[in-house]
């Protein structure tokens, strides 16, 4: 496998081939925050729809909302109106973003509804309107993260990134997956390799990137520049350092011990009660607490259990009991 190095975005060099993925819902300041300490050469913010960023909404100044230790900071716009999307940029500038990523690969009802997401991959001169408005409208670099097309029976991701290369976009991000496939089947590493070879850009691979054996294949069979890890980091914020290691120095890491691990927890845990309030903050902690536990001995029990506790202090309360005897028995993983 060939050295993988820096990536340069613009006049922007990110020093790790290793990217976060934008995940609504998952990839939220607390989370990303964890990510980059352990190791991540960008983190991108959760999706933010450009008409919520413009009205600036509660909702979208949260989720544009940053650590210092993240720097650069990409922050992801999603809509269908040129002029809205420019508007959202600049707001987005304005407020640190030294990238703006536009998303054309949500797969998601909701938003292909609305014509935004993959849903511009049906449509290739409005996605290029979006993309010209959203280049001209700001100073910092566009990225752009796109799927292989809306269905195998329209596969133009690779003519969508020579447009978006001549309209000024500096990184592609490709999930190989269509918008049909939502999350099902397997990423086809294979075909981002079209696109790299249709680019003078740097193009990423994601998709279905859970191990370093993963992050190998990927960039094999794509050559790709570097990787981006969505659900794979799901309970695993240290994956993305574990990567970093490997394709830098050729070093695996073990995972962090229970103990430490367990400290990972109880901070992201208290950082999500921070940023949300406590009610919603306990709900939406749920699914990193199945994430984080899973493969445990007693792990189906406790999620079980802590997924009916409204109470935040509580739930701290069985994390505590339940991580304890493990900690002290640190071999005691569910077969």
């Amino acid at each position: 496998m060939k050295n993988f190095g820096p990536i340069q975005i613009g006049p922007l060099t990110i020093a790790q081939p290793v990217l976060l993925a934008p995940m609504t819902g998952v990839t939220d300041l607390p989370f990303r925050t964890i990510v980059k300490r352990y190791g991540a050469g960008l983190t991108v913010t959760e999706m933010i729809a450009s008409q919520a960023m413009v009205r600036e909404t509660r909702q979208s100044i949260q989720k544009c909302a940053w650590h210092p230790s993240e720097e650069p900071v990409s922050m992801q716009l999603a809509g269908c109106d040129p002029e809205v999307m420019a508007e959202a940029a600049k707001l987005n500038a304005d407020r640190g973003a030294a990238i703006i990523d536009i998303n054309m690969g949500c797969p998601v009802k909701k938003v292909v509804n609305g014509d935004a997401g993959s849903a511009l991959m049906r449509d290739l001169p409005l996605a290029a309107r979006l993309i010209e408005a959203t280049v001209k409208a700001v100073d910092v670099p566009v990225t752009l993260k796109m799927r292989m097309g809306w269905d195998h029976s329209s596969l133009n991701a690779p003519e969508l990134a020579r447009i978006a290369e001549d309209l000024g976009i500096q990184l592609i991000v490709v999930h190989g997956r269509t918008r049909c496939q939502l999350y099902k089947g397997s990423a086809d590493w294979a075909f981002v390799r079209k696109v790299k070879d249709a680019v003078r850009l740097p193009v990423i691979v994601n998709g279905d990137i859970c191990t370093l054996d993963d992050v190998d294949a990927a960039l094999d069979q794509s050559g790709a520049d570097g990787v981006m890890i969505g659900r794979g980091a799901y309970g695993k914020p240290w994956l993305l350092g574990q990567a970093i290691a490997w394709l830098t120095q050729g070093r695996r890491l073990a995972d962090p011990s229970l103990a430490e691990q367990y400290a990972v927890i109880v901070e992201h845990y208290r950082a999500m009660l921070d940023l949300y309030g406590n009610e919603i903050g306990v709900n939406m902690a749920r699914k990193h607490l199945g994430w984080y536990t899973k493969g445990l001995t007693g792990s189906a029990e406790f999620r079980n259990a802590v997924n009916q506790q409204a109470s935040a202090a509580t739930v701290l309360d069985m994390l505590e009991a339940f991580y304890a005897p493990l900690i002290d028995a640190p071999l005691s993983l569910a077969a």
